[in-house]
């Protein structure tokens, strides 16, 4: 391989690790879709690959109306759990959910979309249009995304990928978005995909589960202040590869934290805008999916350490999961796995009755509203 390639994983005896990647060619085997061509060009090639699905917000009024055309037009109705209603048609589904998103998906999708959904029901033409609408989108800017902040196993990820308008398209064409949107096999496939763009920068930060645990068991410790210092070395270290004048960060404090940060570190002649669904920006939906990558692959490493696979998130199997740690070797190793500021760990410990081995705080009382 000749892709001059950094990457550093991290293992139980390290506390912190910033892993990061500086690509210059693309990884053999790889395919990739190039740049849209001009028609002269495209001749004896296949079409570009049309959208497969869609999601869109909706008032109660455009629901209705959409309901409507699809009953009218002799589409089958079909039960989703959760959704309004959802309607089965001959080459797209469309569910609408009780949140207010629809979601068409299917062959057809794009077609759909242009030729039903925007000019009979939100009278708004925007599919195919964001180099109009979102002109930014396609500067060469830094986006910036974390994970594993509320899953109570594995570490929290900061990532920054910095891009420019070609990967941009390329990532686009091929169905980058935000990860909470993708399957887990596809976030891998899009991770190696955004590593091995020629000329992409991608950088991420995180704790092992000990140092994570150490740095948040100190007096006024605050999660956010340190996601704050790992998306700032994150970025530090994107920003020494290649500069870019500014950056997307998705919105997870109302102070501008990572900014202070990036002051402290002496970053200079850069700006960093936040705010909330950032990920609709492209360069921070690649910053989700090599975070969510990330987080995937360290859960894995854990999994197999524990015996078996790990659960995200924070409910029921995850507690019956953190108790059979406690079983299989102590309380003390629930760190190496989890995050034990957690409510979740108290209540595992507590009712292995192991606090006198692993002593943790009380957490406050849940409001009652």
């Amino acid at each position: 391989m000749t892709a001059q390639k950094r990457t550093q994983k991290s293992a139980p005896d390290k506390s912190l690790s910033c892993i990061f990647v500086a690509i210059s060619v693309p990884i053999p085997g790889l395919l990739f879709r190039m740049p849209k061509k001009s028609s002269s060009d495209l001749e004896g090639e296949p079409a570009p690959k049309k959208l497969s699905t869609y999601t869109v917000k909706l008032d109660d009024t455009q629901m209705a109306k959409l309901r409507g055309i699809l009953a009218s037009r002799g589409w089958a109705p079909f039960e989703v759990e959760h959704s309004r209603f959802a309607f089965r048609g001959p080459d797209c589904n469309v569910t609408a959910y009780s949140s207010g998103k629809a979601v068409i998906a299917g062959k057809g999708t794009e077609d759909f979309v242009t030729m039903t959904l925007e000019p009979e029901v939100t009278l708004s033409p925007k599919l195919g249009y964001d180099n109009v609408l979102h002109p930014e989108w396609f500067e060469a800017h830094a986006g910036l995304d974390e994970s594993g902040k509320g899953d109570f196993f594995g570490p929290v990820i900061a990532a920054t990928v910095i891009a420019q308008k070609s990967m941009i398209e390329k990532w686009r064409e091929a169905g980058v978005q935000d990860s909470k949107r993708i399957a887990e096999r596809q976030i891998l496939a899009f991770d190696e995909m955004i590593r091995g763009t020629h000329g992409a920068v991608v950088k991420t930060c995180y704790c092992s589960m000990p140092k994570y645990n150490e740095l948040m068991s100190r007096p006024r410790a605050n999660l956010n202040l340190l996601l704050a210092w790992l998306h700032g070395t994150a970025l530090q270290q994107a920003l020494a590869e290649k500069s870019v004048p500014w950056g997307l960060l998705d919105q997870f404090s109302e102070q501008p934290l990572v900014q202070r940060e990036l002051a402290r570190k002496g970053v200079k002649n850069f700006e960093l805008r936040m705010r909330t669904k950032a990920e609709e920006d492209p360069v921070v939906a690649a910053a989700s999916v090599v975070a969510r990558a990330a987080y995937v692959r360290e859960m894995k490493r854990l999994s197999d350490r524990f015996g078996s696979k790990l659960q995200k998130g924070a409910g029921p199997l995850v507690k019956k999961q953190g108790a059979e740690i406690i079983a299989r070797f102590g309380a003390r190793a629930l760190g190496d796995f989890a995050k034990l500021h957690f409510r979740t760990a108290y209540e595992v410990v507590r009712d292995a009755g192991k606090l006198d081995e692993l002593p943790l705080p009380e957490p406050k009382a849940k409001m009652e509203w």
